[in-house]
């Protein structure tokens, strides 16, 4: 007989996490959570830098917490280890390694998630997958000859190299700043000042600039890159182009809108449609954390989508779900 489950949730981040456990604390059980990375939050583990500081709001915003999660400021490592342990603590089937690439409903209501070459079935399903899955890359071709010295995280990165970081937000900041103190180090930005990072980061790399830590090339766009001797040359608009070890790109991810499409979710400017319960078109088909935001989101946000989603599955739906 087939295995349905009551719930399957796409994506491991804050969100799906939230998603799962205000599910089971309402009483949903048989939940998966599919991840298709090796271990939950992998964007944090990718794109945070050790001890970074991890906050409940982002860019200012202020967000009461409506579910039973209280999740509080703190580093990249207490972060994981707070939504390690409630996931434990909560039977919460994580099943990693799981790439989905299709969600279909099916005539009798239940959707098919195509992961890893089989269907995983349930009566609801909530995609979480965050927009630093899919990072922004450059709209000029980067060569392949030189794509293991082009990256989008600190991934692969040594001591002595001569490093352009790409971007002007936190991200790119961070990376710069880390990366300076065993590296030469530039930081590119499109735009003439970093007003898009948050304060302090705004501080550390006005003061990292200041003492000639690394250099800062503001009001800077690139037109490509080339291979110069198995080294990355890059071509700036008006400014010498210059030869680096290593480029790194910090500039942002996008929603995943072929894999929405697919879904039959639609889009409006770039963000999934969903109602105030955060679902989509699709009935039985749900959005949350960043992806439904045009520029991102908080960790409070995303923690406050799992709770309404799971109050709205299991209000509206206790007869399906304990049936």
């Amino acid at each position: 007989m087939e295995h349905i489950y009551n719930l399957a949730i796409i994506g491991a981040g804050p969100a799906g996490i939230a998603t799962a456990v205000e599910g089971y604390l309402q009483g949903v059980r048989d939940i998966v959570l599919l991840e298709k990375d090796e271990n939950h939050n992998a964007t944090i583990r990718k794109y945070y830098k050790d001890n970074k500081r991890v906050d409940k709001d982002w860019k200012g915003q202020k967000i009461e917490l409506d579910g039973r999660i209280y999740f509080v400021d703190g580093t990249k490592e207490s972060t994981l280890d707070f939504f390690d342990q409630i996931i434990a603590k909560h039977s919460v089937e994580l099943r990693t390694h799981v790439e989905v690439s299709n969600i279909k409903k099916r005539g009798d209501g239940i959707f098919e998630v195509a992961a890893n070459g089989e269907n995983v079935l349930a009566r609801y399903v909530v995609v979480t997958i965050g927009r630093m899955g899919k990072p922004n890359k450059p709209s000029y071709k980067i060569p392949p000859t030189i794509k293991n010295n082009v990256g989008f995280t600190l991934e692969g990165c040594g001591e002595g190299e001569k490093i352009l970081v790409v971007g002007g937000g936190d991200s790119a900041i961070e990376y710069a700043l880390e990366l300076a103190t065993k590296n030469q180090v530039t930081i590119c930005n499109r735009r003439e000042t970093f007003r898009r990072a948050n304060p302090t980061n705004q501080r550390d790399i006005a003061n990292a600039v200041f003492h000639n830590e690394l250099h800062a090339m503001m009001g800077v766009e690139i037109e490509g890159i080339e291979d110069e001797l198995g080294k990355v040359k890059v071509i700036f608009s008006e400014h010498a182009p210059e030869i680096y070890d290593r480029v790194i790109y910090a500039i942002g991810g996008t929603t995943p809108s072929t894999f929405l499409k697919n879904a039959g979710i639609r889009e409006e400017e770039g963000v999934p449609c969903h109602d105030a319960n955060y679902q989509t078109n699709v009935e039985g088909l749900f959005v949350a954390g960043d992806i439904t935001q045009e520029s991102g989101g908080s960790i409070a946000l995303g923690l406050n989508h799992g709770y309404a989603i799971a109050c709205f599955i299991q209000g509206g739906s206790k007869t399906s779900l304990d049936s």
